[in-house]
C-alpha cells in the first residue's frame, strides 16, 4: 500500500497503531525493569523510593503502577482479541486519521525525552523521593529551561496514548496520570525545598514547572 494511501486510510492506520501499542509498551516495560536492575546494581540503597505506605508519594507509585501494568495489559490483549475495543468506550469521531498519527507521534516522542532525560541524571536518577538525598540540585541541561522535563515526557506520552486509542479508558488514565504526576511534583519540590532552601528559591524563579 502506497505510503500516501496509508495515511489517508484510517482502518490501516487504526490497525498499525493496535500493533505499535503492543510492541511499545512491552519495550517499555522491558527498559524500565533492565534499568532498575542495572542501577541497583551500582546503588546499594536502591533507586525506587514509593515513601512511607499510605503517604502521596506512595499513592502516585501505586497509581502508576497500576496503570503501567493495565495500559500494557490491554494493548497485548487487543491484538490477539480485537473485540476488546468494544469494552474500551471509543470515541469513534477521534480514531483515525489523521489524530491517532499524531498520537503515535507523541507517544514516541514524550517517552524518548523520558528516556534522555534518564540518561542525562545519570546517577542522580531516582523513582520517588530519596530520604538521603538528591547531593546536589540538577539545573543544567533540560532543566534550565523546566523543572521537570522528565514529567513533560511523561505527560506528552499519555496524551499520546489518549490520541492514539482514544477512548473512556485512555481519558481515565490521562486525567488520573495527571493528577497523579502533578501531585509527585508537589510533593518532590518541597523535597528540594527542604533539602537545597536558598539555592531551590532561587532556582525557582528562574525556571518554570513546566514550560
Amino acid at each position: 500500500m502506497p505510503y500516501e494511501t496509508f495515511l489517508d486510510d484510517s482502518t490501516s492506520l487504526v490497525e498499525f497503531t493496535r500493533i505499535y501499542l503492543a510492541i511499545f509498551y512491552t519495550f517499555v516495560a522491558g527498559f524500565y525493569t533492565f534499568r532498575i536492575i542495572y542501577k541497583n546494581r551500582d546503588t546499594p540503597s536502591g533507586v525506587i523510593y514509593p515513601g512511607d505506605k499510605f503517604c502521596t508519594s506512595w499513592w502516585n507509585h501505586m497509581v502508576f503502577k497500576f496503570f503501567r501494568a493495565a495500559i500494557w495489559f490491554i494493548c497485548v490483549i487487543r491484538v490477539f482479541v480485537p473485540e476488546l475495543d468494544s469494552y474500551l468506550g471509543l470515541f469513534p469521531i477521534l480514531n483515525g486519521w489523521p489524530g491517532v498519527l499524531f498520537g503515535d507521534i507523541l507517544l514516541s516522542a514524550g517517552f524518548i525525552l523520558t528516556m534522555f532525560v534518564h540518561f542525562h541524571m545519570a546517577a542522580l536518577w531516582r523513582s520517588g523521593i530519596d530520604p538521603k538525598g538528591p547531593h546536589e540540585l540538577k539545573t543544567s541541561g533540560l532543566y534550565e529551561y523546566s523543572r521537570n522535563p522528565m514529567y513533560l515526557g511523561v505527560v506528552a506520552a499519555q496524551v499520546g496514548f489518549f490520541l492514539a486509542l482514544p477512548s473512556i479508558f485512555s481519558l481515565i488514565c490521562l486525567v488520573i496520570g495527571f493528577i497523579a504526576i502533578y501531585r509527585q511534583t508537589l510533593v518532590e519540590e518541597a523535597h528540594l525545598a527542604h533539602r537545597f532552601s536558598t539555592q531551590y528559591k532561587e532556582y525557582k524563579q528562574l525556571v518554570p514547572r513546566w514550560l
